[in-house]
Order: structure tokens, then C-alpha cells, then sequence
């Protein structure tokens, strides 16, 4: 097996993890907070942010990696049209993620705070939750149009 196919397999169940786990957290999370059970919302935003720095974070580096590297080796330039859509999508899904991941923690501590008070969830929490769930629009959309580019690149033929 070349290092090229390595890399692939790797790029492709980063890929999967990444976009797996984003959608798995905020579904697990908006659940959670239709409840609107602070034992259980404390509970969600815990492994929520637990899960999306563990399986998020690092499938989002290695992303990036694994993708430049299959397109040095196969020699092609990081500035053609189909490089510069993915980066851009991808791009806009790292910003979005580094601020939901914020939120997130922000809401884990709301929430625990409130648990451990016996208190009700601050406005504060609903102004971070409502900020995430807007955010999660283009994040998702911006994944599942690199996976359109993915499946549809002249250099990454599957």
C-alpha cells in the first residue's frame, strides 16, 4: 500500500468521524435541551464537549494534513479552483466549530453551575444555545459540500 492510499483511508475515516461526531453532539445536545432537564442538559453539554474536542478536534487536524499531503503527492496545486472550495468550505466549518465548541463550554458551565445550585439555566445559557444552533447551519453545510467536492474531484477518485 502507497503512502498516498494510506493517507486516504485516513482522510476518509477522519472525514467520516469528523462529520459523524459534529452531527451525533448536536443532535445528542438539542435533545437534551428539549427536555429541559438541567441534570440532564449538565450531563449532554459534559460529553458533548468531551466528545467533540477527543473525536472532532483531532479528525479536524488531521484533515487538513492528511488532504495537503495527498495533493503533493500526486503533485497538484494547492491554488486551483477545487483546493480553493474546499479550504474556503472547510474554512468556514473550523470557525464555526471553534466557536461552538466556546458555547459549548459555556453551556456546560451554566448548566453545572445551575445543577449544583439547584437553580433554573440563566438567559445567559439560552443566548449561548440559540448562538450554537445558528452556528451548526454552516458548519454542517459547509462539511457536506466538501463531501460533494470530495466525491466529485477529478484527483481523488475513490
Amino acid at each position: 500500500m502507497t503512502l498516498y492510499e494510506k493517507l486516504k483511508i485516513i482522510h476518509i475515516i477522519t472525514a467520516s468521524v469528523l462529520f459523524g461526531t459534529g452531527l451525533g453532539t448536536a443532535i445528542y445536545m438539542l435533545y437534551a435541551n428539549i427536555l429541559k432537564n438541567i441534570s440532564i442538559i449538565a450531563l449532554a453539554t459534559r460529553r458533548v464537549v468531551k466528545a467533540d474536542w477527543l473525536f472532532t478536534g483531532i479528525s479536524g487536524v488531521l484533515q487538513p494534513l492528511t488532504g495537503i499531503a495527498m495533493l503533493y503527492l500526486k503533485g497538484y496545486k494547492l491554488t486551483n479552483a477545487w483546493a480553493i472550495a474546499v479550504f474556503t468550505c472547510y474554512s468556514i466549518a473550523a470557525v464555526c466549530w471553534f466557536i461552538v465548541v466556546y458555547l459549548q463550554i459555556r453551556c456546560r458551565d451554566l448548566a453545572i453551575a445551575a445543577l449544583e445550585s439547584n437553580t433554573a439555566l440563566p438567559q445567559k445559557y439560552q443566548s449561548y444555545f440559540v448562538a450554537w444552533v445558528i452556528l451548526g447551519f454552516p458548519a454542517f453545510l459547509s462539511l457536506i459540500l466538501i463531501f460533494y467536492l470530495m466525491a466529485n474531484n477529478p484527483f481523488y477518485k475513490i
